[in-house]
């Protein structure tokens, strides 16, 4: 819920921002309005798709007989953003009719089918693009203008920037994306996260990808590559969202899932938490005790795990027992209902849960499925 721009999170207000999409739009009402009234704006206001109409200090300010530009700060609030004050320009210029939208130096240009708009164009999302146009035309309307505008946005050091963010994986080439749904960007948002994940699959999706390897952070991905010896070419990072990543997986059509994580996180599944961040609850040492205890182990070690800091102090534990491999059985009938839980019937989804560079439990079918898809 946001209250007056801020957002409550952690017991903490924080402050909102606004995307790059809507600075976007505040840039090109304001050139449009210097170019047609042929005067300097020094402050714009724009419509977001939330209601809101926040106020923007217009920044570089030009414009001559054939075109206008200038530029909008980005602040992204506390929001913690790479494109947190970078200046969002944009140049206009007459051409007979309509809204013409482009990007320019800085804005990504796409490459790969499944994103937002085709190969070829600007990484300029539709809803910004709706944003820019429908602030174009107001203008044009109010100047009594018949004419048409045309805007290309740029963002200087975007393309550099952008290789801190998804887009190279993504196929966004050569800058920044122009996104933006509800026009503010909302602090410690899992949203945008969510979002981005959703995006990759798309890609792979669009490319007749019917595999997935989702990988549960930078863990999973080098167990995946170094340990098990996959290939990455239909891989998805989800970091804590695994249930997430496979509602999505399942809705676009992905048919053979595979999931690779460390047992910190996968233990979670075993307890039926999808969403693996301490935040939205623990018990990795409770799911263990429930399986050990299941798996035959008595009141003393029970107790010793509960005393564990680590999943990996609670794995050596039960390895000195002998009790690891029953312990692991157990959990990964467990973590396997989870799973099938999150997808169609039909969808064939395997696991394999690691400690180190070892393999602690998987599915029946994982080791069949990892020995195709390396070859």
């Amino acid at each position: 819920m946001l209250v007056n721009g801020q957002r409550l999170v952690d017991g903490k207000l924080l402050r909102c921002g606004y995307t790059t999409g809507t600075c976007a739009a505040a840039a090109a009402k304001a050139a449009t309005e210097m170019l047609l009234k042929k005067q300097l704006i020094h402050e714009v206001s724009v419509v977001i798709p939330n209601g809101e109409v926040p106020v923007f200090e217009v920044l570089d300010a030009f414009f001559n007989e054939e075109s206008a530009s200038c530029a909008i700060k980005k602040q992204s609030g506390d929001d913690p953003d790479v494109t947190d004050g970078i200046l969002v320009y944009a140049t206009v210029s007459s051409i007979p009719q309509g809204v013409s939208i482009d990007g320019g130096k800085g804005v990504g240009r796409v490459t790969k089918p499944g994103l937002d708009q085709p190969v070829g164009s600007a990484a300029i999302n539709s809803i910004p693009r709706k944003m820019i146009a429908n602030e174009v035309t107001a203008v044009c309307n109010a100047a009594h203008y018949a004419g048409g505008i045309n805007v290309v946005i740029s963002i200087p050091g975007g393309e550099e920037l952008a290789l801190r963010t998804f887009n190279p994986r993504l196929g966004i080439i050569g800058g920044l994306s122009i996104i933006g749904t509800s026009g503010i960007v909302e602090p410690m948002s899992n949203t945008a996260l969510i979002g981005a994940i959703r995006t990759d699959l798309q890609v792979l999706a669009a490319a007749g990808e019917i595999r997935l390897l989702v990988t549960v952070g930078n863990f999973g991905e080098r167990f995946a590559a170094d340990v098990l010896g996959l290939p990455l070419l239909y891989q998805v990072k989800c970091a804590n969202f695994i249930g997430d990543t496979l509602t999505a997986a399942a809705e676009l059509g992905f048919e053979r899932v595979l999931v690779a994580g460390h047992i910190g996180k996968l233990v979670k599944l075993g307890l039926g938490i999808t969403n693996t961040h301490s935040a939205h609850g623990d018990g990795r040492l409770e799911a263990l005790i429930a399986c050990a205890l299941r798996a035959g182990a008595g009141l003393e070690l029970l107790s010793k795990i509960d005393d564990c800091a680590t999943t990996e102090a609670a794995v050596s534990l039960l390895r000195e027992a002998e009790l690891l491999s029953q312990t692991m059985e157990i959990l990964g009938a467990a973590i396997g209902d989870t799973l099938k839980r999150q997808v169609l019937p039909e969808t064939q989804i395997d696991f394999v849960c690691f400690i180190d560079d070892e393999i602690l439990t998987q599915s029946e079918n994982a080791k069949k499925i990892i020995d195709d898809w390396k070859n």
